[in-house]
């Protein structure tokens, strides 16, 4: 007699034969590889600048909606921002000798939390996280494979016309193994301490209940080129004249450079991103140029005109219903179309 179909076992080929015969190897991987984020917790690096965190909001949300504890560390400034949040923030200094301090004190208190996850591209970012003992996950960008647990590919629409929020989320949907859904629109939740700091400071400064914000200062340069635009002085002047109230709150270290563009308005005193978010969430119109005070606006929903002359809007825009952009990557707009705009938006209310 000739045996069954399946081999010298007969027909119990499909129970008895090594798993290895009946799978393809790719598959075999598969079965066997831990899924992603077992952890129900998770230390995230957000990015160094604080229009690209605001940017990263989209992805932190999909993470905590699938109830992974979230830890992020960041610059000491997040700690304000994020305030609203369940998040602790480990605050990380620009030495790395002190970055290394604060994340292992973290993990010795956490033992159990060594995932990780990387929202910046750089090698050092992945090399802080390994050296620290913690197992990140990130794209595959700046040479880091090697130091990355899951090393993920940059998606093709990158190069094109993917914003950066959707990059970020791109990266979550891949560690989930699920799609992300929705849109990728930033979305910043405050505290009330946060907006009751903005209304003493609005009551110090004298300034109205109803107020416009101009945010003339950008720092850095952008190949080259100043990210700031020049015709906010004339702006201000102008507003001023048809009997709007208009501020400015400099950052930390930007005084003089704010009352050099814009003199004659009124000076709200230096202020926490927390306060400072909630002043812009209370504001009738934000103005500012290609900034993170920008993204900030627009994530707490405030009405924006976003001023672009040196930047391609096209991956960082800020998103939101009420944002109006002007100019793009090829120049700076005219006055005529910034303060057209600007009218445009006071004009809805």
């Amino acid at each position: 007699m000739r045996p069954a179909a399946g081999g010298k076992n007969g027909g119990c080929a499909s129970v008895c034969d090594p798993l290895w015969v009946l799978l393809p190897f790719r598959k075999l991987l598969r079965a066997f590889r831990r899924p992603p984020f077992s952890m129900r917790s998770l230390i995230v690096r957000l990015p160094n600048h604080l229009g690209d965190a605001c940017m990263s909001l989209p992805a932190l949300d999909r993470l905590a909606a699938e109830g992974i504890a979230l830890t992020l560390a960041a610059r000491a400034w997040a700690k304000e921002l994020f305030a609203a949040y369940a998040w602790p923030v480990v605050s990380l200094a620009p030495q790395r000798r002190d970055r290394m301090a604060a994340l292992r004190a973290w993990l010795a208190r956490a033992p159990q939390g060594r995932d990780a996850l990387l929202l910046t591209n750089s090698f050092s970012s992945a090399l802080d996280f390994r050296l620290a003992g913690l197992r990140p996950d990130g794209y595959a960008t700046d040479g880091r494979r090697l130091l990355l647990r899951r090393a993920i590919a940059v998606p093709p629409e990158w190069s094109g016309t993917m914003h950066t929020a959707e990059y970020y989320l791109h990266l979550v949907g891949k560690l989930l193994g699920r799609p992300p859904t929705g849109a990728a629109v930033p979305h910043l939740q405050l505290n009330a301490a946060a907006r009751e700091r903005a209304q003493q400071a609005l009551a110090r400064a004298r300034a109205g209940p109803s107020y416009l914000v101009l945010c003339p200062v950008a720092h850095g340069r952008h190949r080259g080129q100043i990210k700031s635009w020049s015709g906010f002085g004339r702006l201000a002047q102008d507003l001023m004249a048809r009997g709007h109230e208009v501020v400015a709150c400099p950052g930390p270290g930007e005084e003089a450079a704010v009352r050099a563009a814009v003199a004659q308005v009124r000076l709200i005193e230096p202020l926490d991103l927390g306060a400072f978010a909630a002043l812009l969430a209370g504001s009738r119109l934000v103005i500012a140029n290609d900034s993170g005070p920008g993204h900030l606006a627009a994530a707490v929903g405030a009405r924006l005109v976003g001023i672009f002359g040196v930047t391609d809007p096209t991956k960082t825009r800020p998103l939101g219903q009420g944002v109006r952009l002007v100019g793009g990557a090829d120049g700076w707009p005219s006055y005529e179309q910034v303060a057209g705009a600007v009218a445009a938006q006071l004009d809805l209310g």
